[in-house]
C-alpha cells in the first residue's frame, strides 16, 4: 500500500480529532447548537426583510409627498437592501467574535 501525502495524513488526524470531540458532546448540548443556528438564521432573514420593508415604505411616503413615483421607493428599496447587508454583516462577525 502507498504512504499517504502528509495532507491527507493531516486531513484524517483532524477528522478523527472531530469524531472524538463530537462523541465526547451530550445530546442536550447538540439540540442547542442546532436552535442556536436556527435562531441565526432566522434572524438573518427577519433582518433582511424588515430593512427592505422599511426602506420600500420610507420610499412610498416620499413619492407621495413630492410626486415622484416610482424613483423614490426605487431608491430607498436599494438602500434598504445595503442597509439589510450591512446588518447581516455586522451580525455574523459579532457571531463569528463570540466563538
Amino acid at each position: 500500500m502507498e504512504k499517504m501525502p502528509e495532507d491527507l495524513e493531516v486531513l484524517k488526524q483532524k477528522l478523527t480529532d472531530l469524531e472524538q470531540r463530537e462523541k465526547q458532546i451530550a445530546p442536550k448540548d447538540i439540540a442547542f447548537v442546532r436552535a442556536k443556528g436556527s435562531y441565526l438564521g432566522l434572524r438573518i432573514g427577519v433582518e433582511l426583510l424588515s430593512a427592505l420593508i422599511v426602506g420600500a415604505g420610507l420610499g412610498y411616503v416620499l413619492d407621495e409627498v413630492f410626486g415622484s413615483k416610482p424613483w423614490m421607493m426605487v431608491v430607498f428599496l436599494l438602500f434598504g437592501g445595503a442597509a439589510g447587508v450591512l446588518n447581516v454583516y455586522r451580525l455574523t462577525k459579532q457571531e463569528d467574535e463570540r466563538k
